[in-house]
């Protein structure tokens, strides 16, 4: 489980790969031993034997299934170190904020902090 090091680097049979984004290094740098993920909106979840680098851990699978491309990871009992807004996210917002009549909701899907809330909240004001 791992973040893909190149475009020939997808997923396959006993391979996990993710983009190399912020939020996904972030995830990984963050998972210890024992860090259980979720995959696929908790369908299937692995656990983490070992952490092989900074861009790559070994886990086992404690709950199997097919994996697709393109599906979300979780990892519900660790907090990643990094903002839950991206830069369009920010952008969006703004945009959104602009239109008569503005935006009445905006959702921030990966909050795990006040902070994270707030950054929105003070964008909105």
């Amino acid at each position: 489980f791992g973040i893909c090091k190149d475009d020939n680097d997808l997923i396959r049979p006993g391979r996990i790969t993710m983009k190399p984004t912020i939020e996904q290094l972030a995830l990984v740098k963050a998972c210890q031993v024992g860090t259980t993920l979720l995959l696929e909106d908790g369908i299937m979840e692995v656990k983490v034997t070992e952490k092989v680098s900074a861009t790559e851990l070994k886990v086992v699978i404690t709950r199997g299934g097919k994996l697709k491309a393109r599906k979300g990871v979780n990892v519900p009992d660790v907090e990643i170190d990094c903002a839950a807004l991206t830069e369009k996210d920010i952008e969006d917002a703004e945009y959104l904020l602009q239109l008569d009549p503005p935006i009445e909701y905006i959702c921030v899907s990966f909050a795990q902090k006040g902070q994270d809330l707030q950054e929105l909240i003070d964008i909105m004001d």
